[in-house]
């Protein structure tokens, strides 16, 4: 079986995860050597062809997102929550 989303599902996630915008790790992530924290806040630079996000940390981390996997909320461009649901494991 296939776990990749669908090319609507990746490109939907494009359209709302734009380069420029941000984001917020809201619980630890699963990835043992990760060493970010609850809190902290990233810049997205794009989503790659698995729907992934990808980011560039305020510490200098360049670990993506997975979405349903990390949770995370969407803080917009401005860098201030946007309502709505937050990305949450599945």
């Amino acid at each position: 079986m296939n776990n990749l989303p669908s090319k609507a599902a990746v490109e939907a996630r494009r359209a709302r995860y734009t380069p420029g915008s941000r984001v917020e790790l809201t619980a630890p992530m699963e990835d043992p050597y990760a060493k970010l924290t609850i809190g902290d806040r990233a810049t997205v630079t794009g989503v790659d062809c698995h729907g992934d996000i990808l980011c560039a940390w305020d510490c200098g981390s360049t670990l993506k997102l997975i979405p349903g996997v990390d949770e995370f909320r969407f803080l917009g461009s401005g860098g201030d929550p946007v309502d709505g649901p937050r990305e949450a494991k599945t």
